[in-house]
This record gives structure tokens, sequence and C-alpha cells, in this order.
């Protein structure tokens, strides 16, 4: 794809501004490299990895939440779900394929991923499930019997206003 560029009357090209760069995920990845750097001449030692957050929807139905997260070419054995309380974390890392030749361009994400979610009201942890279908984690997370809402009749009675006297 050609981009327009403006030439001035004489026909040579105008140089680009200071920053600008071809491509700006290159451009920002350098700078998360130089700020890792920082961060670890002043620290010391190795800093974390910095994990991605992956895609998601969440609905809510009455009896349970659902969370679709998308994880494309990513295997179910290298995915974590843990729930604690209202927390649901979903864990794993995309390895990077070995390949052959000279890398032209990659806008894949790879490297560890986490999902956090908290949910706004009391869950059944002990039956979570979640199924891998076509690069789509789908984890359903019943709600409490106590967090589902719940009908309440109102009985009518009659009051007795006679007073005796």
């Amino acid at each position: 794809m050609t981009m327009p560029v403006r030439r001035p009357r004489g026909g040579a090209v105008q140089d680009r501004p200071l920053g600008w760069a071809r491509d700006p995920l290159t451009q920002f990845d350098q700078l998360l490299g130089e700020m890792s750097g920082l961060i670890e001449s002043t620290v010391g030692g190795v800093a974390p990895a910095i994990a991605w957050t992956p895609l998601a929807d969440v609905t809510e139905s009455d009896d349970s939440f659902h969370v679709e997260i998308e994880l494309p070419g990513v295997k179910s054995k290298d995915i974590n779900v843990e729930a604690n309380g209202q927390e649901l974390v979903v864990t794993g890392e995309i390895k990077e394929k070995e390949r052959k030749g000279v890398l032209r361009r990659s806008t894949r994400r790879t490297g560890a991923f986490e999902y956090r979610l908290r949910l706004p009201g009391e869950v059944d942890t002990e039956k979570i499930n979640a199924q891998m279908s076509d690069g789509v984690l789908a984890i359903t997370v019943p709600k409490a019997e106590v967090a589902k809402p719940r009908h309440i009749e109102i009985s009518e009675t009659s009051e007795s206003t006679e007073s005796s006297g």
C-alpha cells in the first residue's frame, strides 16, 4: 500500500517529523524494552515479564456467568483456570513458534497472558466448567444458591382491629 507524500514545489520528499516510525508497534516494543531495562537497573535483578490480557466477553444469566476468552492456537494444557471466591483468573502462555527463513512481520501475541475477572455476586466454585473449542475458552461459573434471584410470595393476613372496652 502506498502512502500519499506531500512534496514541496522543488520536488524533494519532506523529511518525516522526529519520532515518526513505520510501525508504531515496533516503536512501542522498543519503549517497553527501554522501560524494562530502566526498572532492572534501578531495582536490580530481572524485571518480571509483562503479561498481556486476551480479548473476552462476559455475560450473565439468571443462574450463571458465562466468560468467553479468545485464545487462538493455544492448547488447553497450556491454560490454567483458577477461582478464588468471586475472582476468576485465567493464565497461560503462547509459545513463539520456531520459524525458518526471515520473519518480515509479526503481529500475533506471544508470551504469558493473564485474564482476571471479579464477579459481582457469590459463585459456586465447585461447579465451574471450562471448555476449549475453535480457539475460544468458554467458562461457565454457576451462581451460588444464595445469590440466585428468588420470588417471594406475599400472603394476606387479616388483622382484627376491634377493641373491647
